[in-house]
């Protein structure tokens, strides 16, 4: 399958956890990963979880976002990628990432915005999942922001990130900033 610019391939062995074996294009594969996202949104309107800041809670709303179609929703990828940090230390990073979020909205020193869109940069960067993590870490901060800070959910450019457009690349170019410590292109993106 071909990949979106900025997307992180699968390798072999998380390529075959394709539940869908009738899926051969990226085109249908992106149908049936939205479908289970939007089941994934319905179970998150029903439940307004609160709780989310922990790795039990990252793990399944990836698993609600994507049991539909892969084997090892929810599970942490078991190899090294393009983007991230070494795959045997996601549960560490990711603790630290959720203890320093928590911190922050407790201490009230920055505005939720800037919380919101630190807590997604860094949750893309630590690339817990095989697949789906820019939609995964994007769901994780509207959460972020809507059940815990009372605050507005980010529109995230208005479009479908998952395909490859001048929006998308807003976004990359948002990341890419965000790496080298300006999150200002960020913010502005999930806000536009």
């Amino acid at each position: 399958m071909e990949y979106p610019p900025g997307a992180t391939p699968l390798n072999r062995d998380e390529a075959q956890g394709l539940l869908l074996t009738h899926i051969t294009t990226r085109g249908e594969l992106d149908r049936w990963e939205q479908d289970n996202i939007v089941e994934a949104l319905a179970w998150l309107k029903k439940t307004k979880p609160m709780d989310i800041l922990n790795e039990s809670f990252v793990r399944k709303l990836h698993q609600r976002m994507f049991a539909n179609v892969w084997n090892w929703a929810g599970q942490f990828r078991q190899s090294d990628k393009n983007i991230g940090g070494p795959w045997w230390r996601i549960s560490t990073d990711l603790k630290a990432l959720c203890d320093d979020i928590h911190w922050r909205i407790k201490q009230q020193l920055d505005s939720s915005d800037d919380i919101a869109v630190c807590f997604h940069h860094r949750l893309v960067s630590i690339h817990p999942f095989p697949n789906g993590n820019g939609r995964h870490a994007r769901l994780m901060a509207d959460i972020l922001l809507e059940n815990v800070m009372n605050s507005e959910r980010f529109s995230w450019g208005g479009q479908d990130l998952s395909k490859t457009s001048n929006v998308r690349q807003q976004y990359l170019t948002g990341l890419r900033a965000a790496d080298k410590g300006d999150y200002k292109p960020l913010l502005e993106f999930a806000r536009s």
